[in-house]
């Protein structure tokens, strides 16, 4: 192994999707599988198998779909989980198991009720067993942050000896200061016994904004994989971004690391995972966010025009920005429009492009610009065509001192049905007449709405959570006008759980 090499272990498609309300289906696993091996990532964590049917379907077709990278399934220290991995991964042309078991005190105490030597009998068992069945086998050190050093190390030590080509120091609950995590994997690089063979890898939470931080310290000392995702998603506050580490050692040349990732990728994958996960980057996101490049200070604004550098330590091209930005509007041709979706890393054949195009043109009518945001929405709904339930038309009246009423007209399976109801509000009103059709008990449990641009005519987008017989449903819905937007959005909860 070269000493400065990193190699990038993305766990998108695994830690990334356990945020509730951005679980994705098997296709739109394998969209961001092939996204991830064009941008070069190492290894792609799959998913858990053990965890559920689909789960295991996922990494099976990934397997298939996917060419050079790794192909990881997670697994507790459980034989039948290390069975069941192995079994999803028949396919993959690269494999690897990753196991491993909680090793803080808090965990061996309260966790597994178990007693330290107790743990490391298990992580050997368990990393024995998966390497007779794979070459590659990850142990992960569960709470290692907490987890005291000398402990740590024997842990380590034994599951070298047992046969894991890889160990993994998650910092689970994103509690160790960057000073703190680095000597931690410089005490194991120190005082691990034959820590040669195997490769150290860091995995850091966000939940106190140091994620990134203790990523960095942990590979300036020693550590030479990182587990990341895109966009940071994750559970609780997230993982470590992979863009921020790619272009952090990309940026700093003094720092003798290098990735095999393509930074000219980064933006059309951000974008990708955003919108298929139906969960918005903030607009001051490190790399991708939407202001990452942008400057309305008027001293910065001429800095950057007589020397972009001045102000840009990042070339925007670098990361798959074209700085020479195309405003879409009602005027613009097909050619403007295909050339922004695919910057987006949304690819159309001619014929879906021509239909998407009059959709575009209703758009552009209603606001004065197309945003990137408003694009990947529309792209969004484009999914709906298809679905059980469809909006065929609403009509709301309301006012002061006029109680609001809604018409609603739905195509369900090509039969037409139409309602009308009162409420206290449009919105009200609207989700009243849809119950009048759609007969079944359902309970909206969360409702938010979010502007995506400023201004009178921007679009909102709609989340909203609805439980129907004992499971609850996410659906989201984006329109100009928001009460459009709330009835696609409950109408996108129905047809999930139509499926289900």
């Amino acid at each position: 192994m070269e000493n400065k090499r990193i190699y990038i272990f993305d766990t998108t498609l695994r830690d990334g999707e356990q945020v509730p309300g951005c679980q994705l289906n098997t296709v739109e696993k394998i969209q961001v599988a092939k996204a991830l091996e064009e941008l070069g990532v190492d290894v792609i964590e799959a998913g858990f198998p053990i965890s559920s049917p689909g789960d295991f379907n996922s990494v099976v077709e990934i397997s298939k779909a996917v060419t050079w990278p790794t192909i990881c399934a997670l697994s507790r220290a459980v034989q039948k989980d290390i069975d069941c991995a192995a079994e999803s991964l028949k396919y993959a042309k690269h494999k690897r198991i990753h196991t491993g078991i909680g090793t803080s005190d808090s965990h061996i105490k309260y966790k597994f009720n178990s007693t330290r030597e107790e743990i490391i009998e298990r992580a050997v068992r368990a990393v024995t067993y998966a390497r007779n069945l794979v070459d590659e086998v990850e142990f992960y050190a569960e709470d290692a942050g907490r987890t005291d050093n000398e402990f740590l190390a024997r842990v380590v030590e034994a599951v070298i000896k047992a046969g894991a080509t890889v160990v993994n120091i998650p910092d689970t609950t994103g509690y160790c200061l960057p000073a703190e995590y680095g000597a931690k994997i410089k005490y194991l690089v120190d005082h691990v016994d034959g820590i040669d063979k195997a490769i150290i890898s860091t995995h850091c939470h966000n939940d106190l904004g140091m994620a990134t931080a203790n990523t960095m310290a942990g590979l300036l000392n020693g550590a030479r994989q990182c587990e990341v995702t895109i966009n940071g998603v994750g559970e609780r506050a997230g993982n470590t971004a992979l863009e921020e580490i790619a272009m952090i050692l990309k940026c700093h040349s003094d720092v003798p690391l290098e990735t095999n990732i393509n930074t000219t990728k980064i933006t059309p994958v951000s974008r990708m995972v955003s919108s298929l996960m139906n969960m918005p980057v903030q607009a001051n996101k490190a790399i991708v966010g939407r202001n990452a490049f942008a400057h309305s200070s008027g001293i910065h604004q001429d800095g950057v025009l007589k020397e972009a550098s001045t102000y840009e330590i990042i070339n925007p091209k670098d990361v798959g920005i074209d700085d020479s930005s195309i405003i879409l509007t009602a005027r613009s041709g097909h050619a403007a429009l295909k050339y922004r979706l695919e910057v987006l890393g949304i690819k159309m054949s001619d014929e879906k492009l021509d239909n998407f195009y009059q959709k575009f043109l209703k758009l552009a009518d209603q606001k004065k610009s197309i945003t990137d945001d408003d694009l990947l929405l529309l792209a969004g709904a484009e999914h709906a065509e298809e679905a059980h339930v469809k909006l065929d038309y609403l009509q709301v009246t309301s006012g002061r001192g006029l109680q609001p009423v809604a018409s609603i007209g739905l195509d369900i399976a090509g039969e037409k049905f139409e309602a009308a109801a009162k409420g206290n509000g449009p919105v009200d009103a609207a989700i009243n007449a849809l119950k009048g059709i759609i007969k079944r008990h359902m309970t909206i449990k969360e409702f938010t709405i979010q502007n995506i641009t400023k201004g009178s005519d921007d679009v909102g987008k709609v989340h909203m959570q609805v439980e129907h017989d004992g499971h609850v449903y996410f659906g989201f819905g984006a329109d100009t006008d928001i009460v459009t937007a709330s009835v696609e959005a409950y109408i996108d909860c129905i047809n999930k759980f139509k499926k289900a």
